[in-house]
């Protein structure tokens, strides 16, 4: 649907006696070479795009991206407009799930339109913190386009803390003294950091070009905004690797703990296994069937074995214990 439709000059929101979906009448109210519009949208249907697009003439592969969704993160040129692709993220800590969206702006003379597929950073506390700048808003599209990289950028910082919270508790369980099962949980933070990656990795060679100035109809002074959006950017990638190193040096370290918990284990039932065996070797010897075995009519002969069979059996424990097998 369109989410809000609006006209700038000169930094400023201007009224128009329109309901606010009547997009000629926006369109059309432009001025001078400093107006433009920005058109909202969130998840619009073919008939709705393809009204956008007719009025903005907006190219036909772009809007069929824009559409479908679920592109990679990318910045392309058609003629005089631009096609920019952001993949937002969001966190459901519950299930250690990083959730992902996309925002798909187009940028041209006079106009923004931008479309948002799934929950996640919504656009409208964007427009009303632009608003608010008069300033940034006079260099006119490339504005809106520096608010909604920044908006999704900050929620790139968001999930990414909040990764770092949950590589820490595993960490903390890897090394902790109790028995716990982390493998799970590690493969399936490795797997939302991957899907992270494939968001924010992208993102840097579209900044880097509106940083060095080389995308036609973005202005030069709006260069440091992006320059500003590019450093969060690469902080957040780094943190990315950071983490995808310290899950795989953890998972390193519960294969190496479970490896030495079974020997322990091991070592313990070869203590236990010994133990036993020596009385039975005694009973097994004594439990043939020869008639001239010594001592076979000793009186006491059954109470030497006993004890013999118990004093082999607490040397032996005393043994195992001393050598921390038990």
């Amino acid at each position: 649907m369109i989410v809000d439709c609006a006209l700038y000059r000169d930094g400023v929101r201007v009224p128009i006696a329109t309901d606010g979906v009547d997009l000629s009448a926006v369109r059309d109210a432009r001025r001078g070479d400093g107006d433009f519009v920005w058109v909202g949208l969130h998840e619009p249907e073919q008939t709705e795009l393809d009204q956008v697009s007719a009025l903005f003439d907006l190219h036909p592969l772009a809007v069929e991206d824009a559409l479908h969704a679920h592109q990679r993160p990318k910045l392309e040129r058609y003629d005089d407009d631009l096609f920019l692709v952001l993949k937002t993220l969001w966190y459901v800590d519950a299930l250690d799930a990083v959730e992902t969206g996309e925002i798909n702006l187009f940028l041209g003379p006079g106009y923004v339109v931008s479309v948002r597929h799934g929950e996640g950073t919504e656009l409208r506390s964007a427009r009303t913190d632009l608003e608010k700048r008069s300033e940034l808003l006079t260099l006119g599209p490339s504005a809106v386009v520096y608010a909604v990289c920044d908006r999704v950028v900050d929620g790139y910082e968001e999930v990414a803390a909040a990764l770092e919270i949950d590589v820490d508790e595993v960490e903390e369980s890897v090394f902790s003294t109790e028995r716990t099962e982390d493998s799970a949980r590690i493969y399936v933070l490795k797997r939302e950091i991957a899907e992270m990656r494939r968001a924010v990795h992208p993102l840097k060679e579209p900044l880097a070009r509106f940083v060095a100035g080389r995308v036609s109809g973005v202005p030069e002074e709006s260069a440091p905004y992006f320059r500003d959006v590019q450093d969060h950017v690469v902080r957040v990638s780094e943190v990315i690797d950071t983490l995808d190193s310290l899950l795989s040096t953890a998972f390193d370290a519960y294969l190496a703990r479970v490896a030495v918990q079974q020997n322990s284990d091991m070592r313990k039932i070869s203590a236990w296994v010994a133990i036993a065996a020596v009385g039975t070797l005694i009973a097994g010897v004594y439990g043939m069937n020869f008639e001239y075995m010594p001592e076979l009519r000793y009186r006491y002969g059954y109470f030497v074995v006993l004890a013999v069979m118990v004093g082999a059996s607490v040397a032996l424990y005393r043994f195992f214990k001393k050598s921390g097998w038990l």
